[in-house]
């Protein structure tokens, strides 16, 4: 369930507290006058199974109150209710299958941000992508992906996409063109000191047997980067984190970018080039993917709720005879 906290006008309370009560999987209501201080008003609190809470939010939109006031929803971990258990029995749908869109644009929103520690996240990714290249080590391989950060974006990009939110679009775009070039150049700086030094013994990319795939790009790769994406974004509308783990270490984003970057370094233009589309075509499978999920559930809820509306009125039309 999700705990929610609304921050009214005392003269929208009311209005609150029915918008509420009509909306089914709302329980434990409560109301306390003139208890916020700012912004000044009412506070109400319930919680709300979370196959309502689109509902819940949009009914909230409708009646001003962020823009009066204040919204705020949180998951609630453990709830020893029997109103609790009949709210999450009498609302539509499947909770563990719902996507609450505040959430979820929150997420994305938050993840796609560029900062210094984006950066520092991707750069220190990509380092660690052209170490394991340098010294054919799978394992670090393994580890840049773990630590690469560029899903985020990626799945804000597909949600901007689904949800026309030119925003959010803006943002995660913006997250990975400045990036990933930052990225690449620090590694591309930290892979010409390694030459100097002659830390980098190897004479020909091409004889790294066991990283070699990075760079091999064709349709496996895009299926690949496909399947990852449609995990990854049914990870995050689920709220099953553990997932994107093995979304990290499914596509070859940051390994590639590493990988064009000691090609590019070391000569070796069309590894370099290959990697480089390597990289694209993980990226366009991820948004793909994510964008595809996002769409079919938003058509199957739509479907779900069009289907409930028949069956309520045709259950109230019986009543009425």
């Amino acid at each position: 369930m999700l705990h929610l906290r609304v921050i009214c006008p005392s003269e929208r309370t009311e209005a609150v507290l029915g918008a509420l009560e009509a909306v089914r999987g709302v329980t434990h209501t409560v109301m306390l006058r003139g208890a916020a201080i700012d912004p000044r008003g009412d506070l109400v609190q319930a919680d709300v199974a979370r196959e309502s809470a689109n509902d819940v939010i949009a009914a909230m939109k409708e009646l001003g109150i962020p823009e009066q006031g204040a919204v705020t929803l949180v998951p609630v971990e453990t709830v020893l209710s029997a109103s609790a258990r009949k709210a999450e029995h009498e609302a539509p749908g499947d909770g563990a299958e719902t996507v609450v869109w505040e959430e979820l644009l929150s997420r994305t929103r938050e993840e796609s941000t560029l900062n210094g520690l984006f950066v520092a996240f991707l750069t220190i990714a990509c380092l660690l992508a052209a170490i394991g290249v340098v010294t054919d080590s799978p394992v670090t391989i393994v580890g840049a992906m773990v630590v690469g950060p560029e899903f985020g974006p990626l799945a804000a990009l597909a949600v901007a996409l689904v949800r026309r939110d030119r925003k959010l679009r803006r943002r995660s775009i913006l997250a990975l063109v400045v990036a990933f070039p930052v990225a690449m150049g620090i590694t591309l700086l930290a892979t010409f000191v390694v030459k100097f030094f002659d830390w980098m013994d190897v004479t020909t990319l091409e004889s790294l047997h066991q990283v070699d795939f990075i760079y091999k790009v064709g349709p496996i790769s895009f299926v690949v980067a496909l399947l990852a994406g449609s995990a990854g974004m049914l990870a995050l509308i689920s709220a099953k984190s553990a997932a994107l783990v093995g979304v990290f270490i499914s596509v070859t984003t940051v390994p590639a970018a590493g990988f064009a970057v000691v090609a590019a370094a070391n000569g070796e233009w069309r590894i370099a080039g290959l990697s480089s589309l390597q990289l694209a075509v993980n990226m366009l499978g991820i948004v793909t993917a994510c964008a595809l999920v996002l769409w079919f559930k938003t058509k199957a809820d739509e479907e779900f709720a069009a289907a409930l509306k028949g069956i309520s009125g045709l259950i109230g039309e019986e009543k009425a005879h």
